[in-house]
């Protein structure tokens, strides 16, 4: 079968998301963001996804995966969606801000006084951090590090020497703010700002004494960041990582970013530079890094023009000032990150810390945040006198340099820190506690869909789950075991693991459905999850469509299977949730006939997820934790018609609620799944 292109299907998820800053429902400010995370987006997938395709350019490929055409073909939808954002910026939400009386202020629009104010800050912040480079044989090209701000000149007249070397390069430190407020009457409402670009760009003569500025450009590159380390000719991984992050900012570069009114010249002199083909310039009309609105965002000061505050609640399952312990003697408690509080799960681990009767606390770390309360607790188990091991995953991508501090520090306290399997991500969310109880030792566990991580529990959609069954807890204690001595994995009693069990598991339970649905069985599939990529099960999935089983997808990001062409996935349907939250949590749900199996996991439907990585999937058995698991993680989503987008037999993806108006004479009310749990959990929606 002929599956979706993965990199068409990255930025179709973008456009999606793109969507909201058009969204009239959406506050002002919360539009901007998504703006902002757009550009987020597509700076990640520049660093890790274009290298091969800007390869392929360079060189003329004709064949295999990465060509000539491949590039062309996303370059121009990534053009197209660019010139959307800076559309959308310029003709909808500055105008809109500005009606509000928030104003970035371009320096032909500021009065006098403002003018005056902006000259004394450049004076006083800025032009002493500046150190504009003349390029001339003994003053190369300098060196640009990835996504940071900078400026092209060229001048007239002669330098110092009286040579006409007529480029410099200006860098913008990372350390001055991308946009500051000025000044306004006393008493005004008005919010204005000025952007760095902009001041800097009002001052630049002043960087060049003698000499007159006759163009200029703002720009930026970006550059691949993946890090490559070959785990297995190295000695010290950590090592090996931290020397690699020391040149992550001067890769390859990929896209080259300039203001709109660019001379062809100076454009021309910096893909050439920078060894890229024509097809890498983005003129954009604006500032060239929409990420760093969130300061812009972040600075003003208008509660009507953002989301209502949410305050998530403890969990339902769970009493304030009960012992988890004994709680869950009784069984299992599942959490919903974040319509209830990830607190919990820190309140967790922070009375196992303080319990005598603890004696040993394994944790795997993968993202877990700046300022990490989790990391403080485990090194205070250890002064406590516990034993820790932690499984740090090293190879995060972009929490490399966080996660070998983290390392380092739970090293130095005593604790035993691991880095899982050598050539695996350790990507499993799982904590384990081992507690004395009447002369015999009883283990207790967390497992979750989500990262350790207190900031994006706010934001992030997940499961986390909280057990002391003896077999679930037994299989985590084989798990850490093999990752820290790597001995063999015994077979385990609930717990289906990656690389070895998981992809196989899911591939014979859609077999199975696939054949109990060609005898007659009422089969049905539904998948959350944030990637659906794995070339085979996409086709087991097709296989058990075509023999009958009604398979619905809900799949937040990048999704490569086709759904509803005929003969091919007529019963299968792909709907992708976009929200004011991030939809992260991973659920499989297969029912044959009147047999139920429901898993919850840490792992995507992606080739990586499956066999290249440490990944957990395991059973929920308790039938009113299963029930509360399809009502809100399924069927509340299958039922969204205001926030999901339906992919089409041709690709494309349409919103539901476009799709139900042409469908019905009277429209049905429109349902949001995520305001839906807000409301039920007591937060304000």
């Amino acid at each position: 079968m002929t599956f979706l292109d993965r990199d068409h299907s990255i930025l179709a998820f973008n456009e999606r998301v793109l969507d909201w800053a058009r969204r009239v429902d959406v506050p002002l400010l919360e539009r901007l963001r998504y703006l902002s995370i757009v550009s987020s987006n597509l700076d990640e997938f520049f660093e890790v996804r274009m290298a091969p395709q800007v390869s392929a350019r360079k060189t003329n490929e004709q064949r295999g995966l990465c060509t000539v055409d491949t590039y062309l073909g996303i370059s121009e939808k990534v053009h197209q969606l660019v010139s959307e954002q800076y559309r959308i910026y310029n003709d909808q939400l500055m105008p809109l801000l500005e009606k509000k009386g928030i104003r970035v202020v371009a320096h032909a629009d500021r009065s006098p006084a403002q003018r005056r104010w902006v000259k004394d800050y450049f004076v006083r912040n800025v032009q002493p951090l500046l150190m504009p480079v003349g390029l001339d044989p003994a003053h190369p090209f300098p060196q640009v590090a990835n996504k940071s701000l900078n400026f092209i000149v060229r001048l007239s007249g002669k330098d110092a020497f009286g040579r006409e070397n007529e480029i410099a390069i200006v860098k913008v430190p990372r350390i001055l703010p991308r946009y500051v407020r000025l000044p306004v009457a006393k008493g005004s409402r008005q919010q204005h700002f000025v952007s760095i670009s902009s001041l800097i760009r009002s001052h630049l003569a002043d960087l060049f004494p003698g000499r007159q500025v006759t163009e200029f450009s703002q720009f930026r590159v970006t550059r691949h960041s993946d890090l490559a380390v070959d785990e297995e000719e190295v000695k010290n991984l950590r090592t090996a990582l931290r020397k690699g992050l020391q040149q992550r900012h001067y890769g390859e570069a990929l896209r080259l970013e300039v203001s709109a009114g660019c001379s062809e010249h100076l454009a021309n002199f910096l893909l050439s530079q920078f060894a890229l083909p024509s097809e890498a310039l983005y003129r954009v009309a604006g500032p060239v890094n929409l990420v760093r609105l969130n300061q812009l965002i972040d600075q003003v000061d208008m509660p009507s023009l953002r989301f209502e505050r949410y305050s998530a609640g403890w969990p339902v399952q769970l009493t304030p000032g009960q012992s988890f312990f004994e709680r869950l003697q009784q069984g299992d408690v599942l959490i919903h990150q974040p319509y209830e509080s990830f607190d919990a799960v820190l309140a967790f681990l922070r009375e196992a810390v303080e319990d005598p009767d603890v004696l040993a606390i394994k944790q795997t770390i993968y993202r877990t945040g700046a300022k990490s309360e989790l990391m403080e607790l485990l090194r205070e188990a250890v002064r406590r006198g516990k034993e820790v091991t932690a499984v740090v995953e090293l190879k995060a991508r972009f929490d490399e340099e966080a996660n070998i501090s983290y390392a380092e520090r739970l090293e130095s306290v005593g604790a035993q820190v691991v880095y899982g399997v050598v050539g695996l991500k350790t990507h499993a969310k799982m904590l384990l506690i081992t507690r004395r109880e009447d002369g015999q030792l009883k283990r207790y566990a967390h497992l979750s869909t989500g990262n350790y991580n207190p900031g994006t529990a706010r934001l992030y959609t997940d499961l986390s789950y909280l057990t002391a069954d003896e077999a679930l807890t037994a299989d985590l204690d084989q798990v850490f075991l093999h990752l820290a001595s790597q001995n063999r994995l015994p077979r385990l009693n609930k717990v289906l693991m990656a690389p070895f069990h998981l992809h196989k598991a899911m591939i014979e339970r859609l077999d199975a459905a696939g054949a109990a649905a060609s005898k007659g069985k009422d089969v049905r599939v539904v998948l959350k999850m944030n990637a659906l990529t794995d070339e085979a099960l996409c086709r087991a999935l097709a296989q058990a469509s075509q023999a009958g089983a009604r398979v619905e997808v809900i799949v937040r990001g990048a999704c490569i299977l086709p759904a509803q062409v005929p003969q091919l996935t007529d019963n299968i349907r792909v709907r992708s949730v976009i929200g004011r939250l991030l939809e992260h949590s991973r659920v499989f749900y297969f029912k044959v006939g009147e047999v139920e199996e429901l898993w919850l996991s840490s792992a995507d439907w992606m080739n990586r997820n499956m066999l290249r990585r440490i990944e957990l999937a395991w059973p929920v058995t308790d039938p009113v934790l299963r029930l509360r698991i399809i009502d809100e993680c399924l069927d509340c989503y299958l039922a969204d018609n205001r926030d999901a987008w339906l992919l089409q037999a041709d690709g494309a993806y349409t919103p539901a609620l476009k799709l139900a108006s042409a469908g019905r004479a009277k429209l049905a009310e429109p349902v949001s799944a995520q305001s839906v749990l807000m409301a039920r959990y007591g937060g304000k929606s």
